[in-house]
C-alpha cells in the first residue's frame, strides 16, 4: 500500500462504514476475526521475537510454582573448591578419580555417572619415564632382576589410565560420558576419533537407539540435533565402560536450558545422552528407540516408559529448583571417608566439576548460576518421576482454542464497556490469563502459550479501542454540530462526555413542551425601521434562550418572534416538568428586565404568552436524509402550542395544561382556569394560571383566589348569579383580571340563554 491507498482505507473505515449501522455493528467482530488469524498464523510461523518472549514466560511459570522436593535417588559428587584446596589444583591423576570409583563400589552406589571425558591420555602419567628406563636398564647384562621387576612395578603404578580403566571394569556400573562438536572444524582428528568410535561401536549390543521406522532416508529430513564430529573416550575406557552417553547441554536462543536433547544424530546413527544411559544402567538395561511420526520424533521409549518430546527429540525439564536443590558431597570428603556410606546406598551418583573456573556455567529458569551435572540431574529426576512437563499435540490444539476463545471473547466483550472500564477489563483479562496459565503449569505441568494469547487480547483492545476512538470522535463531532444550536454548551459536553446518554432517532418519550410568543409584535414592527426590529428581536430571542439553556432545555427551533423548547430529551431529566415551569416564570422575570431596559430607550414594550404542556411525544431527527432537525412531534406538542394561544383569551402569561400541573401543583401559586377542548382536540383538558408574586395586581393574594374559586364553583353548578357575585368580589382585589371579567360576561349570557341539562361546563374553542 501507499500513503494514498491507506489513508483511502481509512476513509472506508473510519467514515463508510460507521455510516451503515448493520456494518458498523459487526466491525469489532472483523477486527476481531482478523487478530485471531494474524494470531494464529504468527502461531505457527514463531517468529523469533515472540518465541524469545514466550520462552521469558516460561521461567516465569517455574518462578511462579516454586521449588519441588527432589527425589532420593540421586546424590551428586562435587569436584568442587574444598576438593581443589586439598588435592590439588585440576586435572588430577586418574588414579584419584579411580580412588572415588572404588570407595562409590564399596558404598553400593547403584549407579555412577561420570560427567567427563577422558579423550587423551592423563598428562599426569608417568608411564612413559619409568617404561624408558626399564628398556634402558635391560640393554645392560649387569642389571639385576630384581631391579627390573620393581621398575615394571612401578610401570604399572603409574599407569594412571589404566588404573581408572580397571577401576570402571571392576566396578561395572560406570557410565561414561563423551562430547560432540557442533562444527566439523573443532574436531581434533576426525579418522583418529573414527577409529575409536567404530571400534567401541562393534563392542556392544545397545549402543544407540533402536530405531523403528520410518527409513533413514525419510529422517534425514527431520530436524534434531546433529553433528559430524564426536570426542570420545580413550578406548581403554570405552573397553572397561559398557554403556555411555553425551553430555552434551544445548540451551535455547537465549542462553537459558530449559531442555536436554534425547537424541542427537551422528551419521546414521542416534546417539543417547549421558543421562538416559545412566537410567538404562539403574532400571537394568531396558531396550531404548525412538518412536517417529510425519512431523518428527513423536517420544522416545525406555523399556515401558514414554518419555514426551518435541518433534527435535527435546524433552523439557522439570526443574526442581535453584542450584544444590539435590544433595552436594564433597570428592574430597568421599576419598577420605567423611561420608557415611548409607548415604549412596543404592543411589544413582553423577560426578562432575562445580568449583568455579573449571565447568560450563549454565542458566536456568530458577539460576544463572547452574552447573551442567545438576542439569543431568534434574533431567533423570523428571523421567524417574513421570511428572514431564507437556508441549504435546493436544496442548498445541488447546493453544489454538485459547487464542480463539480469548480473542472472540475480548472482541464481542470490549464495544459494552466504556473507555476506563475497558480497559480495565483487558487489564484483568491479561492478568486472569497469566495466572490461569501459570496455575496449569504449576498443578498439572502443561505449558500452554502465553505470549500468543495475551498478543492476540492486546491487539484486540488496542484495535477496537482505536476503532471506537476514531468513531467516536467522528460521533462527537456529529453531535456537537447537532444539538449546539439547540442546547447549552454544558449540556452538549455532557452529551459529548456519555454518548450512551444520547439516543438520536425518533422514539417515544415523557417529555414537557413550552411555546413562548409576542403579543401584538405585528403592531409593534410597524412603529419601527428594520434595524430596530432586528436588534430587540435579537436582544429578546437571545435573553430568552439563556434562560432556556440554564435549565437544560432543548431549544427546538425559532419561529418568528416564537420560541419552542423541550425538556427531558436528548439527556434525560426526571424533573423535566419542574424544569419548564422555571423556565416560564424565568422568561418572565427576565422580559421585565429588558422592558425597563427598552423603556429608557423609548422603544416599544410588549408581553408574551407562554403555553406548558407535558406528555408522550416522538423525539429525534426528523426531516430527509440530507436535511433534518432534532425536534419533537405529537398531539401533546400541539396541545403546548395551542395552551399558548389561549393566554390571549385569558390575559395571563402562562398556561400549563392539567398534565403539568399534577406533578410540580405543590411547587407554584396555580389557578384554575378553565376546562378547555381546543381546536383539532377531542378530550377537554383543565388549564392553570402559573401566578408569580411578582404579577400585579396580586391575583396571587387569598382574598382574589377564595372569591375566584368559589365564582368558578358556582358556574360550573350553572349557578349565574352567585357565581357573578364571587367573580365581583374578587375584581375588587384584581380589578383588571381578564379571566375574572370573561367568566361574569359568559354568566350574563348563560343566565339570558340557559345551556342544555346535559352541559358539561366545557368551553370549545373553535379557533386556533
Amino acid at each position: 500500500f501507499n500513503f494514498y491507498a491507506l489513508r483511502e482505507l481509512r476513509g472506508f473505515i473510519f467514515e463508510v462504514l460507521p455510516m451503515k449501522s448493520g456494518i458498523k455493528k459487526h466491525v469489532p467482530f472483523f477486527i476481531t476475526a482478523c487478530i485471531i488469524i494474524l494470531t494464529t498464523l504468527l502461531y505457527f510461523l514463531k517468529p523469533s521475537f515472540l518465541e524469545f518472549m514466550e520462552l521469558k514466560t516460561f521461567d516465569l511459570r517455574f518462578v511462579y510454582r516454586g521449588h519441588l522436593k527432589p527425589g532420593n535417588e540421586i546424590a551428586l559428587v562435587a569436584i568442587d573448591e574444598k576438593s581443589l584446596d586439598e588435592i590439588g589444583r585440576w586435572q588430577w591423576p586418574r588414579s584419584i578419580m579411580a580412588e572415588l570409583i572404588y570407595k562409590l563400589k564399596k558404598y553400593n552406589a547403584k549407579v555412577i555417572g561420570l560427567d567427563m571425558v577422558f579423550a587423551e591420555p592423563d598428562q599426569h602419567s608417568e608411564l612413559k619415564t619409568i617404561t624408558s628406563i626399564r628398556d634402558e636398564a635391560g640393554n645392560f647384562k649387569t642389571t639385576g632382576q630384581v631391579f627390573l621387576d620393581y621398575l615394571s612395578k612401578k610401570a604399572a603404578q603409574a599407569d594412571t589410565d589404566a588404573i581408572l580403566a580397571r577401576a570402571i571394569k571392576d566396578a561395572g556400573n560406570v557410565v561414561i560420558g563423551y562430547f560432540f562438536h557442533k562444527r566439523k572444524e573443532e574436531a581434533k582428528d576426525i579418522s583418529i576419533q573414527k577409529n575409536h568410535f567404530e571400534d567401541y561401536t562393534s563392542r556392544f549390543e545397545y549402543p544407540f537407539y533402536t530405531q523403528t521406522a520410518p527409513s533413514s532416508k525419510t529422517t534425514q529430513n527431520f530436524r534434531m540435533t546433529e553433528t559430524q564430529s564426536l570426542e570420545i573416550n580413550l578406548p581403554p575406557f570405552t573397553s572397561a565402560s559398557e554403556l555411555s552417553g553425551y553430555f552434551n547441554i544445548i540451551p535455547s536462543r537465549d542462553g537459558v536450558v530449559r531442555t536436554i536433547d534425547l537424541v542427537t544424530r551422528y551419521k546414521n546413527h542416534y546417539l543417547i545422552p549421558l543421562s538416559l544411559q545412566v537410567l538404562r544402567h539403574c532400571l537394568d538395561y531396558p531396550e531404548v528407540e525412538l518412536k517417529f511420526h510425519e512431523g518428527g520424533i513423536e517420544k522416545v521409549r525406555l523399556g515401558d516408559k514414554d518419555i514426551p518430546c518435541d518433534f527435535e527429540g527435546k524433552m523439557v525439564i522439570n526443574y526442581r529448583g535453584r542450584q544444590k536443590t539435590f544433595k552436594h558431597y564433597s570428592f574430597t570428603d568421599i576419598i577420605h571417608d567423611r561420608i557415611p556410606p548409607h548415604e549412596f546406598t543404592n543411589k544413582i551418583v553423577l560426578v562432575g566439576a562445580t568449583a568455579t573456573g573449571i565447568y560450563d556455567i549454565r542458566i536456568t529458569p530458577f539460576d544463572k548460576v547452574f552447573s551442567g551435572v545438576e542439569v543431568h540431574a534434574n533431567a533423570i529426576d523428571t523421567i524417574l518421576k513421570g511428572d514431564f512437563l507437556s508441549r504435546s499435540q493436544w496442548v498445541r490444539l488447546m493453544d489454538i482454542l485459547i487464542i480463539v476463545g480469548i480473542g472472540f471473547f475480548t472482541g464481542l466483550a470490549l464495544p459494552r464497556f466504556k473507555a476506563i472500564s475497558g480497559a480495565l477489563f483487558a487489564t484483568v483479562m491479561f492478568a486472569s490469563y497469566i495466572l490461569a496459565a501459570c496455575y496449569l503449569f504449576s498443578h498439572y505441568r502443561l505449558l500452554v502459550s502465553i505470549i500468543y494469547p495475551i498478543m492476540g487480547l492486546l491487539l484486540t483492545y488496542i484495535t477496537i479501542t482505536a476503532y471506537h476512538y476514531m468513531v467516536e470522535e467522528k460521533e462527537k463531532r456529529r453531535i456537537r454540530t447537532t444539538f449546539q444550536h439547540y442546547l447549552a454548551a454544558p449540556v452538549v459536553e455532557e452529551i459529548l462526555k456519555d454518548p450512551d446518554k444520547l439516543k438520536l432517532g425518533g422514539e417515544e418519550k415523557e417529555l414537557t413542551v413550552l411555546f413562548s410568543d409576542i403579543r401584538g409584535f405585528t403592531t409593534i414592527s410597524e412603529r419601527l425601521s428594520p434595524s430596530q426590529i432586528e436588534q430587540l428581536l435579537n436582544e429578546y430571542l437571545t435573553a430568552m434562550t439563556t434562560v432556556v439553556f440554564e435549565q437544560g432545555g432543548t431549544l427546538d427551533k425559532y419561529m418568528g418572534d416564537a420560541i419552542m423548547a423541550f425538556f427531558g430529551a436528548p439527556l434525560e431529566q426526571p424533573d423535566h416538568f419542574l424544569k419548564a415551569c422555571l423556565t416560564a416564570t424565568g422568561m418572565i422575570e427576565e422580559l421585565t428586565v429588558l422592558q425597563q431596559k427598552w423603556k429608557k430607550k423609548g422603544l416599544p414594550l410588549f408581553n408574551v404568552g407562554i403555553g406548558v404542556n407535558s406528555g408522550i411525544m416522538v423525539v429525534g431527527n426528523m426531516g430527509s436524509d440530507s436535511l433534518f432537525d432534532y425536534t419533537v412531534i405529537g398531539d401533546n406538542v400541539n396541545l403546548g402550542s395551542r395552551l399558548e394561544a389561549l393566554n390571549k383569551q385569558y390575559g395571563t402569561s402562562i398556561i400549563i395544561s392539567e398534565f403539568t400541573y399534577n406533578y410540580v401543583k405543590d411547587k407554584f401559586m396555580f389557578r384554575e382556569l378553565d376546562l378547555v377542548q381546543v381546536k383539532g382536540k377531542e378530550k377537554a383538558v383543565k388549564i392553570y394560571e402559573l401566578l408569580r408574586k411578582e404579577d400585579t395586581p396580586p391575583k396571587w393574594e387569598e382574598s382574589f383566589l377564595s372569591h375566584y374559586e368559589e365564582g368558578l364553583k358556582h358556574y360550573r353548578n350553572r349557578e349565574w348569579i352567585k357565581a357573578i357575585e364571587e367573580f365581583n368580589k374578587a375584581l375588587k382585589t384584581s380589578p383588571s383580571d381578564v379571566t375574572t371579567i370573561l367568566y361574569i360576561r359568559r354568566c350574563e349570557e348563560l343566565k339570558k340563554t340557559p345551556p342544555p341539562a346535559d352541559w358539561d361546563g366545557i368551553y370549545r374553542f373553535k379557533e386556533k
